[in-house]
């Protein structure tokens, strides 16, 4: 069945020799991966933190306000061994303050960046054995030992002593959210400023 269509083609390109016209393409790549299986992950309390009204007479003038830490349970549940990574979405990128890890809590009226918040991945179990948490800046070419859950980072878990990956199946541990609002004489606060930190905690396959 093939040979008619590589004909076809040949005589195309036959008469196509001897035109003026010239033919412009693009080609269309299609990719992905089939995994064997797939994993979910859930922050406690929905991955709502609520600071509630913060005072201005209790921000510092001229230094970053540290406001109280906050823990969430984070749990990753796949349906079979899997090998992972995870990373955030800072949904307020171009709103940090300070650290460009870290993820933007908005902007005022004025356009002054508001603050960040940083998170990092404690006390981490998988599949009921304690291991610890391996970050990587180069796509997974290279491991180091951190906590760090970040947009800038891909996070993933090793043995104790490891620095390479391992497959789990279920993974829980202990997000630990650090928060803090610019120095107040950076900011315009003559009226009430929302604390607008957005960001997706997304699960990737190796």
């Amino acid at each position: 069945m093939a040979s008619p269509l590589t004909t076809l083609t040949a005589t195309l390109l036959l008469f196509g020799a001897g035109s003026v016209f010239a033919a412009s393409s693009q080609d269309l790549t299609v990719k992905g991966i089939i995994t064997p299986s797939a994993c979910a992950p859930v922050v406690s309390g929905g991955g709502n933190v609520d600071f509630g009204k913060v005072s201005v007479r209790d921000l510092n003038a001229d230094t970053y306000t540290d406001l109280p830490r906050e823990t969430l349970l984070l749990s990753v549940r796949c349906e079979g061994p899997t090998f992972f990574t995870l990373n955030t979405i800072d949904n307020r990128a171009g709103t940090t303050a300070s650290h460009f890890s870290w993820h933007g809590l908005g902007m005022t009226p004025d356009d002054e960046k508001l603050g960040d918040a940083g998170l990092g991945l404690y006390s981490p179990v998988a599949d009921g054995v304690a291991v610890r948490t391996i970050t990587s800046r180069d796509g997974g070419a290279t491991w180091m030992p951190s906590v760090m859950l970040s947009h800038t980072v891909l996070t993933a878990v090793a043995s104790t002593d490891g620095l390479v990956p391992i497959a789990i199946r279920e993974l829980d541990a202990e997000i630990r959210l650090i928060t803090h609002i610019a120095p107040a004489s950076n900011l315009t606060l003559t009226d009430d400023v929302p604390i607008d930190g957005h960001a997706t905690v997304q699960v990737n396959y190796l």
